[in-house]
């Protein structure tokens, strides 16, 4: 039987990397997986490889269930709606992965922080810290009808090591704050929430930076110390089966830390340490 047959997830910003790594071992464990994201089959956003169609897919393609609701979650009225047709299909909600993230569009950086334009702010934290916000905002009311719950940001840490770059260090870490906020806010409603810090993921755009692919990305000096998006995918699954979850709540957990205790490796059978600075 698979561990979260029954359960209803939501992972936004699930066309590519770690989103859909996310979905895809979720959906292998048996739940049913609602993806959301700007990217839809013959629509990529800034023709970007992967769609939620595609992730969508992929998930059919491993056995399990995904549904694709396109929205863009810096748009309120698109993430209430999102949220409402879960509710109208499904009843519940289980599980929400908080992972849309804007600053894809701008990329990341790492000039002095005089120097940066200030649209960083725009694509890390209206696209980045506001839209998983908002998301919990129309989702919590859903996930409070449930027994036992799970809300999961990803985001980076590296045990409070400034990360080099001034907006996306304040972004991902307003995030591992709001995890922690929200944790006391919704703990007597039986939800963990945790954040989740990936390392260095082979993601569809860092191989297309690299002109590499998953076939030869050995042969390039600055990824190997890189994992597959299925990584930190397997340890929130793992966070997920987990029925002592709520004693994690309101912590922020690197990838390689997880893998450790659930025992668990990348897809290739490698155990990746944590990601450090």
């Amino acid at each position: 039987m698979k561990p979260l047959n029954g359960k209803i997830a939501l992972v936004t910003g699930g066309s590519r990397g770690a989103g859909r790594g996310i979905a895809l071992e979720l959906g292998k464990a048996g739940a049913t997986v609602y993806i959301t994201g700007r990217s839809t089959g013959g629509n990529s956003t800034n023709n970007w490889p992967g769609t939620i169609d595609d992730t969508v897919s992929q998930i059919e393609a491993s056995g399990g269930k995904g549904i694709a609701i396109r929205c863009d979650h810096t748009n309120d009225l698109e993430t209430e709606l999102a949220i409402g047709q879960i509710r109208e299909e499904q009843g519940k909600l289980d599980i929400l992965i908080n992972n849309v993230w804007g600053a894809h569009d701008l990329g990341v950086d790492a000039k002095p922080f005089w120097e940066l334009p200030l649209r960083n702010w725009d694509t890390m934290f209206t696209a980045g810290v506001r839209a998983q916000l908002a998301t919990n905002h129309f989702a919590i009311p859903l996930l409070r009808e449930t027994k036992q719950a799970l809300i999961v940001h990803t985001t980076f840490w590296d045990k409070g090591k400034y990360t080099g770059q001034f907006y996306y260090d304040l972004a991902k870490n307003a995030l591992t704050r709001m995890a922690y906020g929200l944790s006391i806010e919704v703990k007597q409603d039986n939800i963990a929430v945790v954040a989740v810090s990936p390392g260095f993921m082979r993601t569809e755009l860092v191989l297309k930076y690299h002109h590499a692919d998953e076939n030869n990305w050995q042969q390039s000096e600055e990824l190997k110390r890189t994992e597959t998006p299925f990584y930190v995918g397997r340890g929130i699954k793992e966070l997920a089966c987990d029925p002592d979850v709520m004693k994690k709540s309101g912590q922020v957990f690197r990838v390689g830390d997880l893998a450790k205790e659930y025992q668990f490796t990348d897809i290739d059978g490698q155990y990746i340490p944590p990601f450090t600075i």
